[in-house]
């Protein structure tokens, strides 16, 4: 198993934003400023809650076509999912890749699957496919997602464990993400410590550039403040 964050680790992480777990990596990682997040727009029903900190559960999904497998197979196949989802790494973050020619032409997530879910140790869910039921969704349970959508049509699980890639960024099964209304980010449980300690000069770099630009000095101060 990859390293795990220690419990101090995973409240820094959940203390912050998405954009600034990116500014920070930048700072750490520089290597990463051009990949590892998402890149185009998710819709997030619920903006006020909290960032999700969390390790991917990785699954493709289709729903334009009849399962392809006979019933006893396919339930099989989602019993076995469901131990996929249940086991460690916790908790966890399911990234699931809608596959089909008509991307969101049937939604996975819903009022069933976000209890199921939640249930097993799921935080929430990225996908570049659909979601409904949003007023039924299990309290708590964030979504990103591509599309909007009404009916689930034939939705079932292809492939699970696999790598995928939600608007940019590919995600192995194990990564550790953090996301918000955002978009989602992968961070390196190595840099996590390095992170730590860039924040406060980050912040303090930060707020003394809107403080310049507040007061009233002009472009001499805003520039003098961007020096340091």
């Amino acid at each position: 198993m990859a390293a795990m964050p220690t419990p101090a680790q995973f409240e820094f992480l959940r203390s912050i934003d998405t954009p600034t777990v990116c500014n920070l990596l930048e700072v750490v990682a520089p290597e990463r400023r051009g990949f590892g997040y998402t890149v185009r727009h998710l819709h997030c029903p619920f903006p006020d809650l909290p960032p999700m900190v969390g390790f991917a559960k990785t699954a493709t999904m289709r729903a334009q076509d009849r399962v392809p497998l006979g019933e006893a197979g396919y339930m099989a196949k989602r019993l076995d999912y469901l131990d996929y989802i249940a086991a460690a790494p916790q908790p966890s973050i399911v990234v699931i890749h809608d596959i089909d020619e008509i991307v969101g032409f049937g939604a996975f997530w819903g009022e069933v699957q976000t209890n199921v879910h939640q249930a097993l140790g799921c935080l929430g869910t990225i996908t570049n496919g659909s979601i409904r039921d949003i007023p039924q969704v299990a309290p708590g349970f964030q979504m990103l997602a591509g599309s909007i959508a009404p009916s689930h049509a034939f939705v079932h699980v292809a492939d699970y464990g696999v790598n995928v890639n939600i608007h940019g960024m590919a995600v192995r099964s194990g990564d550790l993400i953090h996301a918000d209304r955002h978009g989602a980010v992968i961070v390196p449980v190595e840099t996590i410590e390095g992170m730590k300690a860039a924040s406060e000069k980050l912040a303090a770099t930060e707020a003394r550039i809107i403080a310049a630009a507040k007061s009233g000095k002009g472009v001499e101060a805003i520039k003098a403040a961007m020096k340091g």
